[in-house]
């Protein structure tokens, strides 16, 4: 194979690396750019924390003298610390229908990752699960959302070929909106609106929502602690999370409960702006901000980001009140499906929480694994 895998080296080298998947997949017509401003952030080990915690490694597969695969590598030492693992990560692993170029970019990560000391090789997978993990395997037909990858189905078959198998599958629920709340939503909450207790907390603007990302962030580090490949985020993670998203987040769709002051529960939810994002070609300016802007204001279908209980007041009905509350919200704005997000498949509280309503399964993603 005449293809070189080397890693890169400048900023002219990473400007190839981030941009190389708009090139790959040109004829994809379900493939989503990300947006490309933020893609610059998180490839800066100046402005993206996860590099003090992370080793890494990216790489570009070259041929006559073009880029036309990219991967790369990470360990990630507080994860790898708190389980007692010796694990390292590939994500952002994209090349064309060739498997003899995915076997040489994965068989880099792997050789980088066996030499400094790790026995294992999960992915695709990146800094922590707030990232883009797992290869879609069925509904790739289906509309992807701005969190999660897309990509094409024979990147499965390369990861079996090459040696990898199933480290772990996620399952994305498609729920209806209907006319009407669910009537076992309106059911139970007439049971837990009695409880003073509980306080619904909705939004309308924006700046209402800075003061609640810490505790809800916080709560996000008590609750998600056990789950799969999840590293707890600092105060400036927390921070730099809310400045990217915040911007695109919609008031209405964001819900939360306090208890005594106390932020116990919360969801987020975010319009599909796909069709902006395909339109602005993932650049936000001159008017690439608008156009998502614009697609936002005019979505059908509402996609699922964040969600969590504390875990003394789960069973409580908490999920109700949120998820009643989402319902009205997506009601009023005209959304017509919503997209749950990835859950592990083991998950088996959230999931029942989704056929509750209706809920039915349409896409599933797989992160692969393989011993070094």
């Amino acid at each position: 194979m005449s293809v070189e895998i080397r890693p890169v080296q400048n900023r002219r080298e990473l400007k190839e690396f981030i941009f190389l998947p708009e090139k790959i997949h040109r004829n994809h017509p379900k493939w989503m750019p990300p947006i490309y401003m933020d893609e610059w952030r998180y490839f800066d080990p100046k402005r993206n924390r996860s590099f003090t915690y992370c080793d890494t490694v990216r790489a570009l597969a070259w041929d006559a003298g073009k880029p036309v695969g990219r991967i790369m590598g990470i360990i990630n030492r507080r994860h790898n610390e708190h389980s007692g693992e010796k694990t390292a990560r590939f994500g952002f692993f994209e090349c064309p229908e060739d498997e003899a170029m995915a076997h040489a970019l994965l068989h880099f990560v792997e050789d980088w990752a066996r030499k400094a000391g790790m026995n294992r090789l999960v992915g695709p997978m990146a800094f922590t699960d707030q990232d883009p993990e797992g290869f879609l395997f069925e509904g790739l037909d289906e509309e992807p959302t701005l969190s999660t990858y897309y990509n094409f189905g024979f990147m499965n078959r390369f990861m079996e070929s090459a040696g990898y198998v199933k480290d772990i599958d996620y399952v994305v629920y498609r729920m209806e909106v209907g006319k009407q709340v669910p009537p076992v939503y309106e059911r139970v909450h007439q049971r837990i609106a009695r409880c003073a207790e509980y306080q619904l907390l909705e939004f309308t603007k924006n700046r209402q929502l800075k003061s609640y990302v810490k505790p809800i962030l916080g709560l996000m580090n008590e609750t998600f602690s056990h789950l799969y490949g999840y590293v707890a985020l600092d105060e400036q993670e927390m921070n730099d999370l809310a400045k990217q998203y915040i911007p695109l987040l919609d008031p209405r769709f964001v819900k939360a409960v306090e208890c005594h002051g106390e932020v116990v529960a919360f969801v987020i939810g975010m319009p599909n702006m796909n069709d902006g994002i395909r339109r602005a070609r993932g650049r936000l300016f001159p008017f690439g901000f608008f156009m998502i802007m614009s697609s936002a204001k005019h979505a059908k279908q509402l996609d699922l980001l964040l969600g969590a209980i504390r875990p003394d007041l789960r069973g409580k009905g908490l999920d109700v009140l949120m998820g009643r509350a989402m319902f009205k919200s997506a009601i009023a704005a005209g959304i017509q499906v919503m997209d749950s997000h990835h859950e592990m498949e083991t998950n088996l509280a959230v999931r029942a929480e989704m056929e509750r309503v209706g809920g039915k399964v349409y896409k599933k993603q797989r992160v692969y694994q393989k011993a070094l």
